[in-house]
């Protein structure tokens, strides 16, 4: 496998196709091999990780042990670039009220679900959960800006579809927020590992260019 090589996991989440078919489009002309992969070794050997994730997260923590890749991306985790989507990010937290389920505990914190019922927004319309659509995200926050921003406007528009958020410990891990209801994680990190609620692949210009910045970042 080429040394610059990053690999979409595929343990079958429902997000796969539009998550890889957007990261080849990232990797255009980059000089990235994009490979998405069911083999533990080559998980392993890759240079940088997509994690996908979509649907109930009990249902992806039960399919990623069951793939028998789970090992691979826990050291993907501990060793080189991951980009965590959707589930793909509630996953690397210590648990989720969804089900309950346990995740990976690799940022500390939970998943909670949307607590909206009978609220109204600005415009006097109802909240909806799951929320779904577009919504500005914002990533200067006053602690520096992660370098995955690089180039893409504060508070610019990204597709969202999702009933649970994330709710990290230490404020510090969180790198993007998003006003529903309140401010919550959009996107959150630690290290090597980056991860968003929201769906880049969906998201248009600016969500090609957040995976062509992971494509070339250096922790």
């Amino acid at each position: 496998m080429k040394a610059r090589t990053v690999a979409v996991v595929d343990y079958e989440s429902g997000n796969l196709r539009s998550v890889s078919q957007a990261v080849l489009h990232a990797a255009q002309g980059s000089g990235v091999e994009v490979v998405v992969t069911q083999r533990p070794e080559e998980v392993m050997a890759a240079e940088r990780v997509v994690l996908p994730g979509q649907g109930h997260m009990g249902d992806c923590m039960r399919a990623l042990a069951a793939s028998g890749l789970k090992d691979a991306v826990l050291h993907a985790c501990a060793n080189k670039p991951l980009f965590g989507v959707c589930v793909g990010m509630q996953m690397l937290l210590d648990r989720s009220d969804e089900g309950p389920t346990d995740g990976l505990g690799l940022i500390p914190g939970g998943v909670v679900r949307f607590q909206l019922e009978g609220r109204r927004q600005p415009d006097g319309s109802r909240y909806k959960v799951p929320q779904m659509g577009w919504n500005r995200v914002f990533h200067d926050l006053g602690r520096g800006v992660h370098p995955l921003w690089a180039g893409i406007d504060d508070g610019a528009y990204f597709y969202f579809v999702h009933s649970y958020f994330a709710r990290p410990e230490r404020p510090e891990h969180v790198v993007g927020e998003t006003d529903y209801g309140g401010r919550f994680a959009a996107a959150i990190a630690r290290d090597n590992i980056f991860a968003t609620q929201f769906h880049p692949e969906k998201s248009a210009d600016q969500g090609l260019a957040l995976y062509r910045n992971f494509l070339h970042w250096n922790p």
